[in-house]
């Protein structure tokens, strides 16, 4: 067994919750700031959900529920990604877009780490109906490791990248995974979220 494997298997999933875990205590008191804002912004709940791809298991595409601080209208269209809706300023909240160009939307996702359902650094769970995502990623491995709250393609252009690149992108992560390359894609998160780095709203 590599040192990839060992890695992989055994200390990742470790690592992540416990990270996870410590980061919902710390940051308990920005969660109830977080929660009257959104209560307080537009009528309706606090955490939005939605259908999300997991790692594959025993050759099948898996879902889980994402989490997400509610940053949009209840009546903003299903399962359309922000970035490719017409118009997403009529649906955003008044205080949403500030929380998405800050990743601040994202912090819920710490319990979906605790949950074992992705990682803290991986490829962004594709929606369920996203099969274009998908299928590219299929070619290039990435649907075969467990999706993350950041990843290599989120530091590399977000949402400026082709669903092509996206996916070699993600695929160059599930192939060389290890505990440096962790490391470097938590550091460069920082430097992406600081300058809102590929962070774009709507069809261009």
């Amino acid at each position: 067994m590599n040192q990839k494997s060992i890695y992989v298997r055994f200390v990742k999933g470790f690592l992540d919750r416990l990270a996870a875990l410590v980061a919902i205590l710390l940051l308990s008191w920005l969660f109830l700031i977080l929660t009257l804002v959104v209560l307080i912004d537009s009528p309706g709940p606090v955490i939005f959900t939605q259908k999300r791809v997991g790692k594959k298991k025993n050759g099948q595409i898996t879902y889980f529920n994402i989490l997400k601080f509610r940053t949009m209208k209840t009546s903003t269209p299903q399962d359309v990604p922000t970035h490719l809706l017409e118009n997403p300023d009529q649906y955003t909240t008044r205080t949403g877009h500030f929380l998405r160009k800050t990743s601040l939307d994202e912090l819920p996702q710490l319990f979906n780490i605790l949950m074992g359902q992705i990682s803290l650094v991986g490829p962004r769970p594709a929606l369920w109906n996203q099969d274009d995502l998908i299928e590219a990623r299929e070619r290039y491995g990435a649907n075969d490791v467990m999706p993350g709250l950041t990843g290599w393609a989120q530091i590399n252009g977000r949402d400026e990248l082709s669903i092509e690149e996206k996916a070699r992108l993600d695929g160059e992560y599930a192939a060389h995974q290890s505990f440096l390359f962790d490391v470097k894609c938590l550091a460069g998160t920082v430097g992406a979220v600081i300058g809102a780095k590929g962070f774009r709203e709507g069809k261009k």
